[in-house]
């Protein structure tokens, strides 16, 4: 007899099931000290007094040694940087002349930067040892199970053995996961924290301070008044953003896929021919095909040379379609340089799609075409219903990715338009941004130009935001249903 929907519980969302498991390690921790053995008792106090009650002497005095460690590190390094995390530090740089050695000396000043980034990592350190002590704790209360039950209770030679052997895979991937935490996380979290602070050139470490300013450099980017400059170019770059990544990834795409088809057609002659030109655009460095590819169209370009001794530019310019009859502003116009870079990327990018969608259509099933084709369906019919809907399948994370990717894309936009284009918006101009700028070229203008760290933090978070929510609400629409039975 079937089970009734009712009788089936509810799966949890991941977020309330992560609560879950904090809240049952926290009771457990509390349940293994409060039913341990005095041994497991004294364990909260020194972390290895279980494991000399059990003769596990060597893993005791490396659990000492380590707690002592921690508890040494703490207040003697950490602490002075984590009790002036609330102001970041008060007392500025500043230089007073020595007349005894007849010099200038620096006084004893505060580095907020330093303040940010050691306290930062203090608390983290602290977060790590209470999680530590409390595995400790638990361990300890399972090894005295295991002692007075009669099981077997690991010598540190047992213990090496298996870290070399069953636990291999952890002690291979303690040094990554280590590396992760200080080169990826911590770093991670203090760009975080820096969004919420007044860090730019007018408070620049060492000689002078910053603090925190709440969600106020968040505001200058939602905000409604007339003299917000940021607010104002942030809404123009992050829709170029967003238009961008879509009508880039799906021209290349689409057009990789036609291309594909176009050689792979079995009426097509010298198909090693063109594939060998795609590759060789494909093996030429990006940043020289884009660099050459700019002094082409620049304003005094090859290709305005052209237009320009064709009658091309003073045809345009006659139908107002550009506002100078000397050149056509490729790259230097806003109405030219979007639609230009995007054609420019469609010629970088269609080889790396064209190769990836001709390795699919060489292993969709030959019976569902013929299948298709018995049935009456005509070219048309079969790409749209098989051939399609086949590529997506294979390429939908790869899609998803390139989406992402194209919003990071900094090599294209950067290289197309570093030197060449400038502005005359005087509010993009005013926030270091111009029309054709990513949000993380702007970025980048924000921190190399402009010494802004404050507000390229902020839009650093908010490029992860719109990256995150894209990739979850693609990834959880592909993964839907049982789609893989459709190809098999």
């Amino acid at each position: 007899m079937e089970k009734s929907k009712a009788a089936v519980p509810a799966r949890q969302p991941g977020i309330v099931r992560f609560f879950a498991a904090i809240g049952d390690f926290f009771a457990g921790t509390v349940r293994s000290f409060a039913e341990g053995d005095i041994w497991v008792k004294l364990s909260a106090l020194v972390c290895g007094a279980s494991c000399f009650a059990r003769k596990q002497y060597i893993k005791g005095l490396l659990l000492t040694l380590a707690e002592a460690f921690i508890l040494y590190i703490i207040p003697s390094f950490f602490w002075p940087y984590m009790a002036k995390l609330n102001t970041l530090g008060t007392v500025e740089a500043a230089r007073t002349f020595d007349p005894v050695t007849r010099k200038n000396v620096w006084n004893n000043y505060d580095n907020s930067f330093l303040i940010l980034l050691f306290g930062a990592l203090g608390v983290m350190v602290v977060a790590l040892a209470v999680i530590l002590w409390m595995r400790n704790l638990r361990a300890a209360r399972e090894v005295e199970r295991a002692a007075k039950a009669g099981r077997h209770v690991n010598t540190f030679a047992q213990d090496l053995q298996d870290c070399l052997g069953v636990k291999f895979h952890r002690t291979l991937l303690s040094l990554p996961v280590l590396g992760v935490f200080l080169f990826t996380v911590v770093p991670l979290i203090v760009m975080i924290l820096i969004a919420f602070t007044n860090y730019d050139r007018n408070h620049l470490v060492p000689s002078k301070l910053f603090t925190w300013v709440g969600l106020n450099n968040f505001s200058s980017l939602v905000s409604t008044a007339a003299d917000s400059t940021f607010a104002y170019a942030f809404a123009r770059v992050l829709t170029w953003t967003l238009i961008w990544a879509v009508v880039a990834t799906f021209t290349c795409y689409i057009g990789g896929i036609l291309m594909a088809m176009f050689i792979n057609n079995k009426n097509t002659r010298g198909k090693k021919f063109w594939r060998i030109c795609f590759m060789v655009a494909m093996a030429v460095p990006q940043f020289v095909s884009l660099l050459l590819v700019r002094n082409f169209f620049a304003d005094a370009g090859i290709v305005n040379t052209m237009c320009k001794s064709a009658g091309i530019t003073d045809w345009l310019y006659s139908i107002h379609a550009i506002p100078t009859a000397n050149y056509i502003p490729f790259l230097t116009h806003p109405a030219w340089a979007r639609p230009m870079i995007i054609l420019i990327n469609i010629w970088v990018g269609v080889p790396y799609q064209m190769l990836i969608a001709t390795g699919i259509l060489m292993n969709i099933p030959g019976e569902l075409l013929e299948a298709a084709k018995i049935d009456g369906a005509n070219a048309w019919q079969s790409f749209r219903n098989i051939t399609m809907p086949y590529i997506l399948f294979i390429t939908g994370p790869s899609l998803v990715n390139s989406v992402v990717a194209n919003i990071n894309n900094f090599n294209v936009i950067w290289l197309l338009s570093r030197d060449v284009y400038t502005t005359s918006d005087q509010l993009m101009a005013n926030a270091n941004a111009n029309e054709v700028d990513l949000l993380v070229t702007w970025l980048y203008r924000l921190t190399q130009d402009q010494s802004n760290y404050k507000m390229a933090s902020v839009i650093g978070i908010l490029v992860f935001v719109v990256c995150a929510v894209l990739t979850l609400v693609a990834f959880t629409n592909m993964t839907k249903g049982d789609k893989e039975e459709s190809f098999q």
